[in-house]
């Protein structure tokens, strides 16, 4: 295998890896906690019993875990006690909603990090950075909960859009989705790119600074090439490497926070559903939801690495 296939190989064998590790500390968790799925349905004694002999439920941990890794290697995820549905179905209709909120949320991020790190990062010391630089610190410190519930306030004041929630488009098709698009998706999507901008911010402003010292674009400069062209073509080429080797973590940063952003303002992804799972200590939904949020992180990590590997080559070596 050449360079890139090893890479590669590597690569899809520590998510597989991640994805069975998150997903067991799930069911470990759901198995730990006190009670069961049978429990919060309310029933009776002998019902009770009865329903936890039909799920399994009454066997030891060693027993429901090979059962359910068995199940996981041939893709069969279970059923859910809460829905009464397979886990898959259940995940195919939410994971569209995380991935778009996350995806929003990404693209926000992106569009108001990496400017505001450029501007900053060549008029570091100015009134204009000193403010961007302050608002950036203020979000970095403040979680995506707590700006999330201001958001929700600002929103439930304001009227400019609905406070939480998906609601029920007025019809349907592309008309449809672009009410969802510019009435119920802003609020969550900001909620979670503010906190994740504002690091891009600092680690661009970083890496910018540091470019504009760097020989090559020292000598740009001497040519008299203008500004812009010496910022926005070299330097930004230059201080894109270590904002790419974060670019894993950020999206790793959309994904949880996305779970939570998703339950306080009543986001209908995976992030709701598995509050739903762990309340009901549905034992194979929690399972299936982490193992999807995994699987997902997964794809983001590869596409960072894949990405990285383009910008800098030598990656694939010490990979």
């Amino acid at each position: 295998m050449g360079p890139f296939a090893t890479f590669m190989a590597r690569r899809l064998a520590r998510a597989c890896v991640l994805v069975i590790v998150v997903a067991s500390a799930a069911v470990l968790l759901v198995h730990l906690a006190p009670g069961d799925a049978v429990t919060e349905l309310g029933l009776d004694p002998a019902r009770a019993a009865a329903e936890r002999s039909r799920l399994g439920l009454d066997r030891s941990f060693a027993s429901q875990y090979t059962d359910w890794a068995g199940r996981l290697l041939t893709l069969d995820l279970g059923q859910s006690v809460r829905f009464q549905r397979p886990v898959v179905d259940l995940l195919i209709e939410r994971v569209g909603y995380t991935l778009l909120l996350g995806l929003a949320a990404l693209i926000l991020a992106l569009g108001i990090g990496l400017p505001a790190g450029v501007l900053t990062g060549q008029r570091r010391g100015d009134l204009l950075s000193r403010g961007i630089a302050a608002i950036s610190l203020l979000l970095l410190s403040t979680p995506p909960l707590v700006t999330a519930l201001v958001l929700l306030l600002v929103a439930s004041r304001t009227g400019w859009f609905p406070s939480g929630g998906l609601g029920v488009p007025d019809g349907s098709g592309p008309m449809a989705a672009l009410e969802i698009a510019f009435r119920y998706l802003p609020l969550p999507a900001f909620a979670l790119a503010l906190p994740i901008a504002a690091s891009l911010e600092r680690l661009q402003s970083q890496a910018v600074a540091e470019a504009l010292r760097d020989p090559c674009v020292v000598a740009a400069q001497a040519r008299g090439l203008s500004a812009s062209r010496v910022i926005w073509v070299h330097a930004w080429r230059l201080s894109l490497k270590p904002v790419l080797g974060v670019l894993g973590i950020v999206i790793g940063s959309v994904l949880s926070g996305s779970f939570v952003v998703e339950y306080v303002m009543s986001w209908p992804g995976l992030g709701n559903l598995m509050f739903e799972a762990l309340t009901a200590q549905d034992l194979h939904l929690a399972a299936g939801c982490a193992a999807m949020g995994a699987a997902l992180l997964s794809v983001g990590l590869l596409s960072t690495d894949i990405a990285l590997a383009s910008a800098d080559p030598g990656t694939l070596e010490s990979a």
